[in-house]
């Protein structure tokens, strides 16, 4: 399919959506990006764009799974300071949370990293 003369593909799994290898659009390296996959990729890079908010993803991701109490001595910050960033990941969709009492356990979402990835021309 051609939008905005850029060709896109529409090649879908059997289920109907995206495959984990399949892009939603051809990579920054092979065609320009629209306005709307401009727009998601730079609000993931803004959120990655922080050096504290690149350790603590690194953390989430050495960890698997990671409590909101575990990071205060690794990234020597408050925990309303860790609270934000982690939000700002979160909302960046880079990380999930579960609550698990009082506490947040956050876990990174390798799709999202992926994606990155893939709209940067890497494999």
């Amino acid at each position: 399919m051609i939008v905005n003369g850029t060709k896109r593909s529409t090649t879908r799994s059997p289920a109907g959506g995206r495959g984990a290898n399949e892009l939603c659009c051809p990579p920054l390296t092979d065609a320009p990006m629209s306005a709307q996959e401009s727009d998601e990729l730079a609000s993931i890079l803004t959120a990655l764009a922080d050096p504290v908010r690149l350790r603590l993803l690194s953390i989430v991701a050495a960890e698997g799974e990671t409590c909101s109490c575990n990071l205060e001595g690794p990234l020597g910050k408050s925990q309303p300071t860790i609270s934000h960033h982690t939000r700002l990941l979160a909302e960046a969709g880079l990380i999930r949370g579960e609550r698990r009492g009082k506490w947040t356990w956050w876990t990174l979402v390798p799709e999202r990293l992926a994606l990155v990835r893939r709209q940067l021309g890497g494999a």
